[in-house]
């Protein structure tokens, strides 16, 4: 594939390291969103729900959000930066030396090898936003600093994330987060932002002329700074000290077209009028406290852990890019970024280096658009041949049973641990579940899923069996084999006998053995009812011509 410009949505899979230095090409991003984890100590956990609202057992740890210094990695990238002998490789080298080898330093370097990559990626007209919290904002703040330049700074968006918590007994309740803005270089796309017109907006245009032209607020036309070529006296009222804000002959232009207006005292200041009909609203401000966070019930929450609203992602998107514009998001978790520029029209690229997170943004596109991978979009990293499952197989079974269980999809279920460090929790014969409702209203029913990657043989599948009559509301066992199953287990299913739908009024069978070769050929499940497996997003409703699927 080699380093390319993108010209086309694409979801990769992989380490947003290796996957920006091989396939993204220099100066070919226009905006690029991360939101890369820190928050010291911090298992994150993705929990799911069943329909009927309690704790499924079902969980996965989707990231372990806790740092540590390795021989094996950070040393070498810390040693590699600092080699390079710039201010960067200074800044490192004291931050060490001062902090010592530990969570936050070996953070610290992860992210200055990925922000100086982002900074190649992106075209001269390009912005980077990154989202923390204040546990590390400052310290990225520094190393942005070393990377775009002081003089990129663009803003220190403040979110409001939550309301008030408990902590607030002992200290301020801590509510927010932070964005850190940067540009390339000083020629940046920038679009105003304006928020919507509440009251205390509108309360501002409190004058009316009793004409055609509506209310209107006053402006002042002092300059903020001396403009000697500016101070002039019009129709009898004086300049201020600094000067006007206009020229005369648009002074001249302002008064034919009644938009000054001219105090009954001739010591007073001329005002401009700015009419309400004409006003887009009040323009953003580097504080946002009117996007609201997501709650636990809000509808388009999907189940993952730090999961931002679509609207915080709109109003970024909207801010630094146009239409056809390429986003990229390196830390693409459950997709919001990707959602939102598939919504408003971009070209987007998102990375994400566990198959939990592109399982979900493959649903989310999916439910929300209609789209699909391979068709609508690529879909790069991830297996699609049964030697590419192989080669995953054999590279890490881990990885390869959570990607598998993404093709039905399936939950994944137990307390996996980081594969690479060979933690695996007891998963009691249950790799993964699937959940569906066989009737309306009805009792949710589970399938419950084991993955193979090595020899298989019947007493997997009376294990299965085994597993599924002991499990409360399973009716159905999936077996899911990168090997070709045997002439015994094909019978041994038979001989198991199937599941009886009361609400379709159909036998299904209660063990289903299907290979990988049959899932990627788009081979499913045999079950009745409704999926209510992954929590559905929201569909999109899309103007034609306005924003198309691309």
């Amino acid at each position: 594939m080699g380093q390319r410009s993108i010209t086309k949505n694409t979801l990769f899979y992989g380490d947003n390291l290796d996957i920006m230095r091989q396939y993204i090409a220099d100066d070919s991003v226009d905006l690029i969103y991360l939101d890369p984890p820190f928050n010291s100590s911090r298992n994150y956990n993705v929990l799911y729900k069943d329909e009927s609202g309690e704790e499924s057992q079902s969980q996965i740890l989707a990231f372990e959000d806790t740092w540590h210094w390795s021989k094996d990695t950070t040393e070498p990238e810390f040693l590699a930066l600092q080699k390079q002998g710039d201010n960067l490789s200074e800044l490192l080298t004291t931050l060490v030396r001062v902090m010592g080898r530990n969570q936050m330093t070996a953070y610290l370097v992860m992210m200055s090898n990925r922000l100086q990559e982002l900074r190649r990626v992106l075209k001269p007209t390009g912005s980077l936003y990154l989202h923390c919290d204040p546990t590390a904002s400052h310290y990225l703040k520094m190393i942005l600093d070393m990377i775009f330049g002081a003089g990129n700074f663009r803003n220190e968006v403040v979110w409001q994330r939550t309301a008030t918590k408990g902590d607030a007994r002992v200290k301020f309740g801590a509510v927010h987060d932070i964005i850190l803005y940067y540009s390339k270089t000083d020629k940046y796309q920038f679009n105003s932002v304006y928020l919507e017109q509440d009251e205390n907006y509108l309360s501002r245009f409190r004058h009316n002329d009793n004409d055609d032209k509506g209310y209107y607020r006053l402006a002042p036309l002092d300059s903020p700074n001396p403009r000697p070529n500016l101070t002039y006296e019009y129709k009898g009222y004086k300049p201020p000290a600094k000067g006007w804000r206009v020229s005369r002959e648009l002074m001249e232009q302002l008064d034919r077209e009644g938009r000054l207006f001219f105090p009954k005292d001739i010591n007073g200041r001329i005002s401009r009028k700015h009419y309400l009909n004409e006003q887009d609203g009040r323009k953003a401000s580097d504080v946002w406290i009117d996007i609201s966070p997501l709650q636990a019930s809000a509808a388009e929450r999907l189940g993952y852990p730090t999961q931002k609203p679509v609207a915080l992602l709109e109003r970024i998107i909207q801010a630094s890019s146009n239409p056809g514009d390429i986003v990229l998001d390196p830390f693409c978790g459950c997709g919001t970024a990707v959602h939102a520029a598939q919504k408003l029209n971009r070209i987007w690229a998102g990375i994400d280096i566990t198959p939990l997170a592109t399982t979900l943004i493959k649903s989310r596109l999916y439910d929300a658009f209609g789209i699909e991978a391979k068709k609508d979009y690529d879909l790069f990293g991830e297996p699609t041949t049964l030697d590419d499952a192989l080669h995953l197989a054999n590279q890490d079974r881990y990885l390869f049973q959570w990607w598998a269980l993404g093709l039905l999809p399936a939950r994944p279920h137990g307390g996996h641990g980081d594969s690479k460090e060979g933690k695996k929790g007891s998963d009691k014969g249950i790799d993964g579940v699937m959940t569906f409702q066989d009737t309306a209203g009805g009792v949710h029913k589970r399938i419950i899923v084991q993955v193979k990657s090595g020899k298989v043989s019947s007493r997997d599948i009376r294990d299965l069996n085994g597993t599924v009559d002991r499990e409360k509301n399973a009716v159905i066992g999936v077996f899911v084999t990168l090997e070709k199953p045997s002439y015994n287990m094909e019978i041994e299913t038979l001989e198991i006998g199937r599941y009886i739908s009361e609400g379709w009024n159909r036998n299904y069978p209660k063990i289903q053995i299907l290979t990988i070769e049959q899932l990627l050929s788009g081979v499913k499940v045999d079950f009745p009812g409704t999926d209510t497996t992954l929590k559905q997003a929201q569909k999109e409703l899309q103007n034609a011509g306005e924003q198309q699927l691309l």
